[in-house]
């Protein structure tokens, strides 16, 4: 009895140190018209979570979807900028997951994602109270870790899509203070060219002398 809940308790923890190793953050560039796929290697029961987040330039969409070993789709998101999907594998085998942006001809995105999942263990007969505890914990110690990435990567994401635009802003406002600039020294430089060379009063003036044989 001893040994069965030594084995148990054994599992369990290896199911604890498996969860954490399972949690994995990515980032990749996704080039117009192109998609990056991934996989995962699951056995019946397991749990997978994929979060992601876009960022980069357009409108910071993609398509992302998740299939089941036999090609079939288990989940899909059309045009996101952030999602996430969970799926329990009823079956062993490989489960791929992809982000596309094949509907973008000119804009590349920067997809961040993070990859996590519960090992599924077996009860061996009754489990005891602080077994059943610690599993509890170990998945609620997990979904706050996720969640932590997945604020980060938000933050991250935002703060690059806020650095940028104030480059673009600032740079524009230099843009508009040269223009600015120029177009008063054309406005200067023409009025100054083209009053310098004519004199309305002095001509109306000599055409009148003219007239009467005085000389200016």
């Amino acid at each position: 009895m001893i040994l069965r809940s030594t084995t148990a308790t054994f599992k369990l923890l290896l199911a604890f140190s498996l969860l954490w190793n399972l949690a994995q953050a990515h980032r990749v560039d996704l080039p117009a018209s192109k998609k990056e796929c991934f996989f995962e290697d699951l056995h019946a029961n397991d749990k997978m979570t994929v979060t992601f987040q876009t960022g980069g330039s357009g409108n910071l969409d993609i398509d992302f979807w998740l299939k089941d070993p036999l090609g079939g789709t288990i989940t899909k998101h059309d045009r996101q900028s952030t999602g996430s999907a969970t799926i329990t594998a009823d079956k062993d085998g490989r489960y791929v997951y992809c982000f596309s942006n094949e509907m973008s001809t000119v804009s590349d995105k920067e997809v961040s994602f993070n990859v996590h999942g519960v090992i599924y263990v077996a009860d061996e007969g009754v489990v005891a109270p602080i077994e059943r505890e610690i599993r509890n914990l170990a998945i609620g110690l997990q979904s706050v870790k996720d969640e932590q990435e997945y604020i980060v990567v938000r933050e991250r994401t935002h703060r690059n899509t806020a650095e940028s635009t104030n480059d673009r802003v600032k740079w524009w406002s230099i843009a508009q203070t040269i223009l600015l600039f120029a177009v008063c020294g054309w406005q200067i430089y023409y009025l100054q060219t083209s009053g310098s060379g004519y004199c309305p009063f002095h001509a109306d003036h000599a055409t009148t002398g003219a007239k009467h044989g005085w000389q200016l």
